[in-house]
């Protein structure tokens, strides 16, 4: 203070500052807390956007779709059973001598009686391997009635030959019974007292 002028007091001390009000405190805190929530559901949405949208979602494969199904696989057939092969046929063995008979026509020869006489025209067969001989007389003749004919010599013109029958050779002639019968079959006996061979009279 200089001298000379006159002494001042001090200046008074400034009014303390009044306090905040009880509202405002509230609004205060209300406001941060309203704040705070927005910012907190703006942070989570982003978070759950981000996710919905992430780069791994999108390059996921896409799952393949299921195989078709094969249709199921038609039944096998059943093997047909091969057929038994047919049993073989033995080759018919044929007779030695072969005796073939047929009813003819009666041809009377220059040495005819005038009698009633049958003719049978016979053919006969060699098979065997050896010479047979062959002889109007080896012959007879069987009726339906079961009456045997022995041959009568000369009363056909075509009497069959007296011959020798080589293997593989055959001869037809007649063989001529008396009377009018039905023949039934030929008898032929090789030197009479040789095995008879039959052939029925067709």
């Amino acid at each position: 203070m200089q001298p000379g002028q006159p002494y001042a007091p001090y200046p008074p001390p400034p009014p303390p500052k009044k306090g905040m009000s009880a509202g405002a405190i509230v609004a205060i805190v209300l406001g941060s807390i309203f704040g705070g929530a927005v910012l907190l559901m703006v942070i989570v949405g982003a978070l759950v956007g981000g996710a919905d949208t992430s780069p791994d979602d999108k390059a996921a494969p896409k799952s393949a779709a299921p195989a078709p199904e094969k249709p199921p696989a038609a039944p096998a057939e059943p093997k047909a059973e091969p057929e038994p092969e047919p049993a073989k046929e033995e080759p018919v063995k044929e007779e030695p001598v072969k005796v073939a008979a047929m009813k003819t026509a009666f041809t009377p020869s220059i040495l005819h009686d005038g009698g009633t006489y049958t003719s049978v025209s016979v053919t006969i067969t060699n098979n065997s391997d050896k010479s047979i001989s062959i002889n109007p007389l080896y012959f007879a003749i069987t009726d339906t009635g079961g009456g045997k004919h022995t041959h009568e010599l000369a009363a056909d013109k075509n009497q069959i030959d007296t011959v020798e029958l080589a293997p593989g050779e055959n001869i037809t002639g007649t063989i001529t019974g008396k009377g009018d019968f039905t023949p039934k079959y030929v008898t032929y006996t090789e030197g009479l007292f040789g095995d008879p061979v039959r052939g029925d009279v067709s």
